[in-house]
């Protein structure tokens, strides 16, 4: 079963991590984990002004930042995962990614906000649960 795990560093994360690795059973034995996380992309006049070296570095130092906390976690608790970062709006990507991907499923963390925040802001969970063909687990 190809999973996909998206995250975000936050407290959420964390959460939904903890449940998989109680809950192994559920999820089976023959598990292939990606993790991906996605981040936010520069404004256009703020990475013209940067230049693309240093927009670049900014890429992969917020992606080391959020991922390898994630990476000492998986490996402490033996489960092997692939890791990958992307740049873009997070549900447009995650939703992208599962779906190109043909993963089986998608878990991911929900701040779980009421209904009439939600309504006014949006939320990442519930912009890829619209998008998304995948399957989804949320984590809350």
């Amino acid at each position: 079963m190809k999973t996909l795990l998206a995250v975000d560093g936050s407290d959420y994360t964390k959460r939904m991590l903890s449940y998989l690795t109680t809950h192994k059973d559920c999820l089976g034995t023959a598990q292939a984990y990606t993790v991906l996380y996605v981040v936010l992309p520069v404004p256009h006049r703020a990475a013209a002004f940067a230049g693309p070296e240093m927009v670049h570095g900014y890429y992969e130092d917020d992606a080391r930042v959020v991922l390898e906390p994630i990476q000492a976690f998986m490996r402490e608790q033996g489960i092997d995962a692939t890791f990958v970062h992307k740049v873009g709006h997070p549900a447009d990507e995650i939703a992208s990614y599962a779906e190109a991907g043909k993963f089986d499923l998608l878990v991911m963390g929900s701040h779980g906000v009421g209904a009439l925040k939600n309504l006014v802001l949006g939320s990442v969970a519930t912009k890829v649960l619209a998008r998304c063909t995948v399957p989804v687990l949320l984590v809350r």
